[in-house]
């Protein structure tokens, strides 16, 4: 059997390892450059949702060639950042959870590493210049299809200042922390697990709360 690399045949962003018994999917080949998404234009009527053979779930299914467009979890990349003591929060402007708050923290970009993006994540949402310290917590949210990888990180100064996904900011001393008005579960749970850790030079990731999928109570407001 000889195996050959199409790369791309659907135009989604993915590629295949094609066999000889795969040849039926080369001509579609030549639509390529018509098909930008499974909802972009042109391309929606290409695409159905089907059980694949040898699979057992419902996938995104080329009806030409039978490129198989997996939809897979996204990965969001953030950090619990601090400055003597304080912790980074910002506001956000954007839905959803608008003005309520939260640690910077966003979607990881292409061909960019966890700890690279939540670099990022710092600078664009709070022009904040962060040390990774290590990996806090790795966290899963089914109902969103979100796995969240939450860094513990160092401020390289205070000069912060509120990017375009930000109403305001602040580095907040423990008391201080708006717990009322934090924006999702998982930042309740960040700042526990950094608040259990932070004198603890090395520590094992920590995940989620025993029984919580991101509908957890918030965490007390005492550490």
């Amino acid at each position: 059997m000889q195996i050959r690399w199409l790369a791309d045949p659907c135009g989604l962003g993915q590629s295949k390892f094609m066999t000889d018994r795969d040849s039926s999917s080369e001509p579609h080949a030549a639509h390529i450059s018509e098909a930008s998404s499974p909802d972009g234009s042109g391309s929606a009527e290409r695409f159905a949702r089907r059980v694949p053979a040898g699979d057992d779930r419902t996938r995104l299914v080329c009806n030409d060639c039978g490129f198989v467009a997996y939809e897979n979890p996204k990965i969001v990349v953030g950090s619990v950042a601090t400055w003597e003591g304080g912790i980074l929060l910002c506001r956000r402007a954007i839905p959803p959870r608008e003005g309520y708050w939260t640690l910077p923290a966003g979607y990881l970009e292409l061909n960019e590493s966890t700890a690279d993006g939540a670099r990022r994540e710092a600078l664009e949402e709070a022009g904040a210049e962060l040390e990774i310290d290590q990996l806090l917590a790795v966290y899963s949210i089914p109902r969103l299809s979100q796995v969240q990888l939450i860094y513990r990180a160092r401020l390289l100064n205070p000069d912060v200042e509120a990017g375009i996904e930000t109403q305001e900011l602040d580095i907040f001393d423990w008391p201080s922390i708006p717990w009322d008005d934090l924006a999702f579960p998982s930042v309740h749970w960040a700042l526990g697990h950094y608040a259990e850790t932070r004198d603890h030079a090395i520590f094992a990731p920590r995940s989620n709360p025993p029984g919580e999928e991101g509908n957890m109570p918030r965490i007390a407001k005492k550490a």
